[in-house]
């Protein structure tokens, strides 16, 4: 990868079950991210994505891209316009740094809405197996409030339930 090369498009369908199912996975029992009725109480026309489901997208986004050969060691994103039922995200990436094994590339996520969410992602080549594939690598961690980094721990901005 050099300095400026992009990353080829990624499309997903933001469905009302990938919205649930990544609340849940992620222990986000927020009802905004469930319930519609609720949602529309609280002033959002729908229920939308949670910015840790949008942090696991963006990382298996770079993943697939990379291949098994490289590992998350950063991800810093920040959330703008939401994911809402029926809308697709497109995610694209340009490699903004290369130095030795790190490469840290700069990510964006539009919507019907706008920019869903920007950051930037570093990861790190793990010697001789590194290249591009379609093959997920490691996970990363989300933060709380409106940015996620990878080590940071896992909160939402709210509290939840255990």
């Amino acid at each position: 990868m050099r300095v400026g090369d992009e990353l080829a498009p990624l499309e997903i369908p933001i469905t009302r079950t990938l919205i649930v199912a990544g609340a849940v996975a992620s222990r986000d029992y927020q009802d905004v991210h469930h319930d519609a009725e609720a949602a529309r109480e609280k002033g959002s026309p729908d229920i939308f994505m949670n910015i840790l489901t949008t942090n696991g997208l963006v990382g298996r986004y770079i993943t697939d891209h990379f291949g098994p050969g490289y590992r998350l060691r950063k991800v810093a994103i920040r959330l703008g316009a939401p994911n809402y039922p029926g809308d697709t995200m497109v995610l694209t990436g340009t490699v903004t740094a290369v130095e030795g094994d790190v490469t840290e590339i700069r990510i964006t996520g539009t919507n019907g809405k706008g920019r869903h969410v920007t950051g930037n992602v570093t990861v790190t080549a793990d010697g001789a197996e590194a290249g591009s594939g379609n093959q997920a690598g490691s996970g990363s961690q989300a933060g709380s409030g409106n940015e996620a980094g990878a080590g940071s721990g896992a909160q939402s901005g709210k509290g939840v339930a255990a």
